[in-house]
């Protein structure tokens, strides 16, 4: 058998790119490169393919290699039995799906001990093929398939009457039809177009419409139209025993189908114990086997959904812009235990902890007044940070009435803490604060949240950070895989500054593993700052080929050259040399003459200047760009944090008000956005744009600032309803 193992034609099809990229990329990703290094550092070998482009090609690369080695195994092991045909092995050999190769290998498969093995053990098998060949006809020995039955009687094999012998010749034949391949192809369009998933509730009526799943109580809805996250919630409910969930599939009509498939000579004596045996196979094989296989199938296609929502929401949540220069208090929100309070620095060094108890059962609202007043005072505090949790409300209602009253012009901004408590008590946090309780931690996490959230939430294990749907109903490892896969890009997006990094940061730069980046801490710690990138090479475990991978993604913003605190890479600082010298210009003036040096730059084309220095196009683009702005964060560039002065109650809330509000959530059926008061409020996917729209990330992300308009207020159950349309 000779199998395709060079992929590249098919990837550049599928991914509409051009073969040479596609070439390069692959070979570039075997040698072992980040994705990463490669979308930035390596543009003119792939054609400038991005990373999400590269990421795609990545996964397609491993499917299409599982493919293959799967295809092998299938023919060894048909071939072992005998039985592989030169058909069979070319249908394998082109099958374009793992569901194909699996279907053509069903009828080898060793099976357990079933009806129709059984059958065969005693001997049924050609009385089987007799009635499944259609070709018996009336004799003067055989007038019915009852007499041909009479000679497979057989008392030794415990095949006592015609009937048995029969019964055991249709499992036989039930057993081939679940089996064929041809006919599961059948089956599965015609579920596919009728098929519904039906659900029912297990729980007394009183019982189950306290729970979420109240809508679903007698529910169907068709295969074909159920949106994903509607399957997460039915396999939901039906995990904690509330739902039963069930396919209603069109059994007469698969049955009608499949008889017109293999029913060729209705006249043959056959012909009604075949018919018997389809409908067999349909009802007991073939329907519950492909039941199971349809709702893995649904369920695998709604976690790749919840999975990629999860992603754009993780990637926008991390992007949020820093808060730059601020000193910030950091409230962890609580009832019984207080108000933890956590005063930082503007580069994050914690100042002070303290405890507030201004909320019931304490009530001690004077001396939580008068904490907060020394506090702000002491620290010269410019902006407050609430987290989300418990006693969120409350506390920004107090912080918002004593910032008024005490005519202080200090912002405050609500943080969600999800994850805050699994920081707080993580050996990170203990590491980095071993003195102190883990209930103020959160508070200072709290804090650094608004600094600089990239930093402070690469510390947290992504699933805990709280943005998407139904997170914890998906596997565990494709979705720990996808985020860790967002964090790394969004670290090397941004840039780490090698001097001020922690191990938790630099362990998502690429080309460095855990163990690297705190050889790199404590090489800092012993020798102090770094002063050029190179420095990296004396960091043990730290070779040429982690340095190249890793160095361009790292800043130094007071080294020995400004090209450090840019993102040109090592390799290309004496390209960066020769473009700044075109202009009139040296490195060491990107220090005082960034203004000169950026409109000397934007004169230059960009072609030209590639074509007279024999470098490639889009790195001299980069570099160019680069020395425009050394030092730039490119999260400066997106909207600044939403900080608010003053605070609503949902009693003050009315039909058709106009607020501005902040995205908390994106889900598929909408998004949930923070307006200032208890509950987050909802804006239906139908209520997110006039023009039509598949899904909400189309126009809307995670941290957006939006202008919204009330349209329903339910009291009762704390629910509001939102809409973008409309809003002046």
């Amino acid at each position: 058998m000779v199998l395709e193992i060079n992929f590249t034609e098919r990837l550049a099809q599928e991914l509409n790119w051009s073969l040479q990229g596609i070439r390069q990329a692959v070979q570039l990703l075997e040698e072992g490169n980040t994705i990463p290094f490669i979308a930035r550092y390596r543009k003119e070998a792939t054609g400038e393919m991005d990373e999400e482009t590269l990421r795609r090609l990545a996964e397609r690369l491993e499917y299409l290699q599982n493919l293959a080695k799967r295809k092998e195994e299938v023919v060894r092991l048909i071939g072992e039995q005998g039985k592989l045909t030169a058909e069979l092995e070319k249908e394998i050999v082109s099958a374009e799906t793992l569901q194909v190769i699996e279907d053509l290998y069903r009828p080898f498969r060793p099976k357990r001990t079933t009806r129709a093995s059984v059958a065969r053990e005693k001997g049924l098998e050609p009385l089987a093929k007799l009635i499944a060949d259609q070709n018996l006809s009336k004799t003067k020995d055989s007038s019915d398939i009852a007499t041909l039955a009479l000679e497979y009687i057989n008392p030794d094999l415990e095949v006592n009457t015609v009937e048995e012998a029969l019964a055991g010749a249709r499992d036989i034949l039930a057993e081939e039809i679940a089996d064929d391949p041809g006919l599961r192809g059948i089956v599965r369009e015609i579920i596919s177009k009728r098929g519904l998933v039906v659900t029912k509730a297990l729980l007394k009526e009183e019982e189950f419409n306290l729970t979420p799943y109240a809508m679903y109580a007698e529910y169907q809805e068709p295969l074909r139209t159920i949106p994903p996250h509607r399957i997460l919630a039915l396999n939901r409910g039906e995990k904690e025993k509330v739902l039963q969930v069930k396919l209603a599939l069109p059994e007469e009509e698969i049955i009608s189908k499949l008889w017109q498939c293999v029913l060729t000579n209705p006249a043959s004596l056959g012909t009604e114990q075949f018919k018997e045996a389809v409908a067999d196979g349909i009802r007991r094989l073939l329907l519950p086997s492909l039941e199971r296989e349809v709702r893995k199938e649904l369920t695998e296609k709604a976690e790749e959904q919840a999975i990629m929502v999860f992603s754009r929401n993780l990637r926008n949540l991390l992007l949020q812009p820093p808060v730059r220069g601020q000193v910030v208090l950091g409230i962890d929100p609580g009832f019984r235990t207080g108000c933890k309070l956590a005063v930082v620095n503007d580069t994050g060094k914690l100042l002070e902890i303290g405890v507030i108890y201004p909320h019931p059962p304490q009530k001690q609202e004077q001396a939580a007044r008068q904490k907060l007043k020394e506090l702000l005072n002491k620290w010269q505090v410019t902006a407050i940070a609430i987290g989300n949790g418990t006693a969120s409300r409350e506390t920004e209602v107090f912080v918002a009435k004593f910032l008024k009253e005490e005519g202080l012009d200090i912002k405050y901004t609500i943080v969600s803490e999800a994850g805050a408590s699994v920081y707080s008590a993580s050996k990170l946090a203990r590491e980095e604060f071993p003195d102190l309780d883990l209930s103020y931690r959160s508070g200072v996490s709290i804090a650094r949240r608004v600094q600089d959230p990239l930093a402070e939430l690469v510390k947290i294990n992504p699933q805990s950070i709280g943005v998407g749907q139904y997170q914890h109903d998906v596997n565990a490892k494709k979705l720990s895989q996808a985020l860790e896969g967002v964090v790394e890009s969004c670290v090397n997006t941004v840039g780490v500054e090698l001097n001020t990094a922690s191990p938790a940061l630099l362990q998502y730069v690429a080309g460095l593993s855990p163990s690297v980046a705190r050889a790199i801490v404590e090489r800092r710690e012993s020798k102090g700052k770094y002063r050029l990138r190179k420095e990296l090479l004396s960091v043990p475990r730290l070779g040429e080929r982690t340095f190249q991978q890793c160095s361009g993604f790292l800043r130094i913003a007071e080294g020995d050259n400004p090209l450090e605190n840019t993102p040109v890479h090592p390799e290309s600082y004496e390209l960066a040399e020769q473009i700044l010298s075109m202009v009139g210009f040296k490195v060491e003036d990107l220090l005082n003459k960034e203004t000169e040096i950026r409109e000397a730059l934007e004169a230059l084309d960009y072609q030209e200047v590639a074509q007279e220095l024999g470098a490639g196009v889009p790195t001299v683009k980069d570099i160019i760009e680069a020395l425009q702005r050394p030092g730039r964060d490119p999260r400066e560039d997106l909207p600044p944090v939403f900080f608010r002065q003053d605070v609503l109650s949902l009693e003050d809330l009315t039909d058709g008000m106009i607020l501005m509000g902040i995205v908390r959530n994106v889900v598929d059926f909408g998004a949930f956005v923070d307006i200032g008061v208890e509950q987050d409020g909802l804006i239906h996917l139908s209520q997110l744009s006039h023009k039509f729209i598949k899904h909400p990330l189309e126009v809307i992300s995670v941290g957006d600032v939006v202008k919204v308009k009330v349209i329903q207020i339910d009291r009762a159950r704390s629910r509001i309803g939102l809409t973008m349309k409309n809003v002046e």
